[in-house]
């Protein structure tokens, strides 16, 4: 994952955080993702900022936590 966060649960509830890819965003604070399966869902943004469409995030709850760097992603 990245350094702000250690695996892909919840440190809080335990659920898992889910890594998406951002597909677009608006002016709503909302994104537009698809998870590794192909589910679409929108995201809020506040915690990670600005977003760009191919941009990958873990999201939990509906919301984005943190980015994920290249090497979250092949990990």
């Amino acid at each position: 994952m990245s350094e702000t966060c250690g695996d892909t649960h919840c440190i809080t509830c335990s659920d898992e955080g889910i890594p998406m890819r951002v597909l677009g965003s608006g002016s709503d604070g909302l994104a537009s993702c698809v998870d590794g399966d192909g589910r679409w869902t929108r995201v809020a943004i506040d915690l990670v900022g600005p977003v760009e469409p191919g941009d990958h995030v873990l999201a939990h709850a509906g919301v984005a936590l943190v980015r994920l760097d290249e090497e979250a992603l092949v990990a």
